[in-house]
């Protein structure tokens, strides 16, 4: 007969043997959430509609065609370039309202939207093989039909797969045919609030850093700024809205831009693109003060000296230009004034550190990875007695250690934060400390003494 063995909890083993516990060495946790995620609601010509759909920048530049239908240097894509200049990960919902698909006697379109309109299927003979078929899939791209799919020596429907632009009949046999253009996708009726509110129900679960709105309808605006208020102050949810020029927001999610889009033909609100990635890809230990912006665009930055005071006492971020006249450079280039979100009734307790971005980063990064760390590691896993509190204060310790490591808090000690008490219910923990975030130079005041 064996002996006794296995793993334990008590010292309550029967049989005579050796009983072994494997288990880790205690060590802290710091699982830092990453940054440069972004979602936008989108008006397009194709695309999955009434849908959250994940983009990343690498999809972006290789398959633009695929999800939105036009070429990566298309004009039509200016706004989502400049998204992706600094964007590593969108989630994209398209706004559809009765949106039709165009279709052919063979081929629907994949997705609603008059882009299918510029789709032709050919039908032709195969010329090595007698009896069977090329089924070509083209679409017009700046006023050349360009092949998108080509199914060579087919015999029959049977042999064809849909493509990422079509979906094939298949209701009579396959026979050559000159090419038939797809006809009858429409956008639909004019997007209105409900569309839009179909887009915050579905993006809800999903954790991103900003949420941009490109358009100008105030109504719409105000209801991303009560979502993004309810997400933050009532779920924990911690992102930031970028919106175009609207004033009095007087809150620390919401960012609003004052600089308008001069080109023809393009929304003024259209710089959210680019700041809405430049926001959410911004790194914890840095800010998008002086950031340059490199996108497709015109922004408007004339601007006297007085108007762009007055923006940041309102809460407005503003870009201007910069010029260089002693390196030759008198055109200049387009940045960020001061990083700023719209935040503006400052008291003793929430003073004019909560209208810095990069403050808000910091404090929304701790709740992140705090919340995170807790919901993991500890709720409903981890004793609420002294052992499991002191286990929690270390990981806690851990991570502002790593904040302090890449510079994105200071002056941080262990002992700033106490060890965490019981609540007053046997299953909740209370915690509080103390953090100072460091903020990038903005401003050098300078005395020289001549002797």
């Amino acid at each position: 007969m064996a002996l006794g063995g296995g793993g334990w909890l008590f010292q309550n083993k029967k049989l005579p043997g050796t009983y072994i516990n494997f288990i880790s060495k205690v060590r802290a946790v710091t699982d830092i959430a990453d940054r440069g995620y972004g979602t936008m609601p989108l008006i397009l010509d194709w695309g999955p509609e009434d849908e959250v759909f994940t983009i990343t920048a690498k999809d972006f530049q290789e398959s633009s065609m695929k999800y939105f239908g036009y070429d990566y240097t298309s004009d039509k894509l200016k706004g989502l370039r400049d998204l992706f200049k600094n964007l590593k990960t969108g989630y994209f919902y398209r706004l559809s309202n009765d949106a039709e698909k165009a279709t052919c006697a063979v081929a629907t379109a994949k997705y609603t939207g008059i882009r299918g309109n510029d789709i032709t299927i050919a039908i032709t003979a195969n010329i090595d093989e007698a009896g069977k078929f090329d089924v070509v899939t083209y679409i017009n791209i700046d006023g050349i039909k360009t092949v998108t799919d080509k199914q060579q020596a087919v015999s029959s429907w049977d042999d064809v797969i849909d493509n990422s632009y079509v979906s094939f009949t298949r209701n009579k046999d396959i026979a050559a045919t000159a090419g038939m253009p797809l006809v009858g996708g429409t956008n639909g009726s004019a997007v209105t609030g409900l569309q839009y509110q179909k887009y915050i129900d579905a993006i809800e679960p999903y954790y991103f850093n900003c949420m941009g709105y490109a358009g100008t309808d105030t109504t719409v605006q105000d209801l991303l700024i009560q979502f993004v208020k309810r997400m933050r102050d009532n779920v924990g949810a911690k992102y930031q809205l970028v919106i175009y020029n609207k004033e009095n927001v007087d809150y620390e999610g919401v960012i609003s831009v004052k600089n308008a889009i001069t080109d023809n033909g393009e929304s003024p609100a259209a710089v959210v693109y680019w700041l809405t990635g430049a926001e959410a890809s911004c790194a914890v230990n840095a800010s998008c003060t002086n950031k340059t912006y490199d996108g497709d665009f015109t922004i408007n930055t004339k601007y006297s000296q007085s108007e762009l005071e007055k923006a940041i006492d309102t809460g407005m971020i503003i870009f201007h230009n910069v010029t260089d006249s002693v390196s030759g450079n008198i055109v200049g280039t387009v940045n960020i004034l001061t990083d700023i979100n719209t935040f503006t009734s400052f008291t003793k307790k929430k003073n004019e550190d909560f209208s810095l971005n990069q403050v808000i980063r910091v404090l929304d990064q701790i709740a992140i990875d705090v919340s995170r760390l807790f919901n993991k590691t500890y709720n409903g896993k981890e004793q609420n007695d002294a052992d499991g509190r002191i286990a929690l204060w270390g990981d806690i310790v851990a991570l502002h250690k790593e904040y302090q490591r890449v510079r994105a808090i200071q002056n941080f000690k262990a002992d700033d934060v106490p060890v965490p008490t019981q609540g007053e219910s046997k299953t909740s923990v209370l915690s509080e400390y103390a953090v100072q975030p460091t903020c990038c130079m903005e401003k050098l005041y300078l005395t020289v003494l001549v002797a």
